[in-house]
C-alpha cells in the first residue's frame, strides 16, 4: 500500500465519522464524556482507565526502584545486631539503630503496600482511585526512605569518626537528597505544567 493509498483510506475513515477506535466505542454505545474530550484536547490522546493503566504501570516501575534499595539497607540494618561489635556501642548509638531500622521498616510496608492495596481491588473497576492511594502510599515511602537514609548515614558516621562533624555530613548528604527527590522535581513541575 503507498503512501498516499494510506492517506486517501485515513481520509475517508474521517469521512465516515472518525477513526477506527472512535467508530467502535460508538457502536458499543459509549459516549464519550465532556470531561474526557478537555483531557484529550489538552495532552493525551487516552480515556480515563487508559490514563489509570499508563500512570499504573509508570508507578509499579518508580517502585521497584525504591523497594529494591530499602530492602537491601534494610537487610544489611538488620544484620548489625548479631556482630559481636554491637554490644559495645554507646546507648546513643544504639539508640539511632532502633530508630533507623523502625524507619527502614516503616518504608519497605509503604513501599510493598501498593502491591497488596492493588492486589486486593483489583477487578473492582477503582484503578484511577487505586493509582491515587498507590501515589500517596509511595510519596510517603521515599519520605520514610530519606529518614532511614539520614539515620543510617548518621549512625555509621557516628561510629566511624567520633567528631563533631559527622552531623554537618549528613546535612549536607540530607540536603542533596532533597535537592534530587523534591526540590527539582517540584521545580520542573511549576515552571512545565500549567495544572
Amino acid at each position: 500500500m503507498t503512501e498516499i493509498d494510506r492517506q486517501t483510506g485515513a481520509d475517508r475513515s474521517q469521512d465516515r465519522g472518525g477513526t477506527e477506535d472512535e467508530r467502535a466505542d460508538r457502536s458499543q454505545g459509549r459516549n464519550e464524556t465532556e470531561d474526557e474530550r478537555a483531557d484529550r484536547s489538552q495532552g493525551r490522546n487516552e480515556t480515563e482507565d487508559e490514563r489509570a493503566d499508563r500512570q499504573w504501570a509508570e508507578l509499579v516501575q518508580e517502585i521497584r526502584v525504591a523497594q529494591t534499595g530499602v530492602q537491601i539497607l534494610l537487610g544489611f540494618l538488620l544484620t548489625v545486631v548479631f556482630q559481636p561489635t554491637f554490644q559495645d556501642l554507646p546507648q546513643t548509638e544504639k539508640t539511632l539503630y532502633i530508630i533507623t531500622i523502625v524507619l527502614g521498616s516503616t518504608a519497605t510496608g509503604a513501599l510493598i503496600g501498593p502491591v497488596s492495596f492493588h492486589r486486593i481491588v483489583s477487578g473492582r473497576r477503582i484503578k484511577p482511585q487505586a493509582v491515587v492511594w498507590a501515589s500517596r502510599l509511595t510519596f510517603l515511602g521515599l519520605a520514610l526512605l530519606l529518614a532511614t537514609l539520614s539515620c543510617a548515614l548518621l549512625l555509621v558516621m557516628r561510629v566511624v569518626t567520633h567528631n563533631a562533624y559527622a552531623p554537618w555530613l549528613v546535612a549536607g548528604v540530607v540536603t542533596w537528597y532533597l535537592l534530587c527527590w523534591y526540590a527539582l522535581p517540584f521545580w520542573a513541575r511549576r515552571k512545565h505544567t500549567t495544572g
